[in-house]
């Protein structure tokens, strides 16, 4: 598969350094206020570690981003570049998207829209059998769209879980802790519509 984890590692790395140094936290803050261990931020700022999707949830809810846009900064380093030379309007190739994977489950993100658009898309592939749960934080700030593509998504949305099939949507509401979970035995495929609200 083209351009998969490897390429977004480094970038990963840059982003989450870069979130915690423009607030000017250490290390040992950004674990305190995740709840990420101080040793695991600093091997994923090194890029010697590609985080969970867990772990990203954790580290952007600290950030007060949300997961989708914490990938899509560091997914749209290389886009940024090729936007400002070619124009922001025009044909993004499949090949040209960056695919990240998470190494605890396998869920599969791929951004669908570029850096300068006014909202975020991304293509998600959750395995059977995958869960994947977020804190509340990670949703601050954002208006969020889920729509089920293929297969089933078992989505938890605090104390509510609603089973959503092919084709159905769901529009969340304020922030939650939330869970992705594929409790078939077939992949599901859903795509994740967000916009930004005010942020900090």
């Amino acid at each position: 598969m083209p351009n998969i984890v490897d390429p977004l590692v480094g970038r990963i790395a840059a982003r989450v350094r870069a979130e915690r140094e423009r607030r000017r936290w250490t290390l040992a803050q950004l674990a305190d206020v995740s709840g990420v261990s101080q040793a695991m931020i600093s091997r994923i700022e090194r890029g010697e570690s590609s985080p969970t999707a867990v772990v990203l949830g954790k580290l952007s809810a600290a950030f007060q981003l949300s997961i989708a846009s914490l990938l899509a900064l560091a997914e749209g380093a290389q886009d940024e570049a090729r936007d400002d030379a070619q124009g922001v309007a025009g044909v993004r190739r499949r090949t040209d998207a960056a695919e990240w994977q998470d190494p605890g489950t396998g869920y599969r993100r791929r951004q669908i829209t570029g850096p300068h658009f006014p909202a975020e898309v991304a293509e998600i592939r959750l395995p059977a059998g995958a869960r994947v749960p977020y804190p509340a934080a990670a949703f601050a700030f954002v208006r969020q769209v889920v729509w089920v593509l293929d297969g089933r998504l078992t989505f938890h949305d605090g104390d509510t879980v609603h089973e959503l099939d092919a084709g159905d949507t769901i529009e969340l509401g304020g922030p939650a802790d939330r869970v992705f979970a594929n409790t078939t035995d077939d992949e599901c495929r859903y795509t994740v519509i967000l916009t930004r609200g005010a942020q900090p």
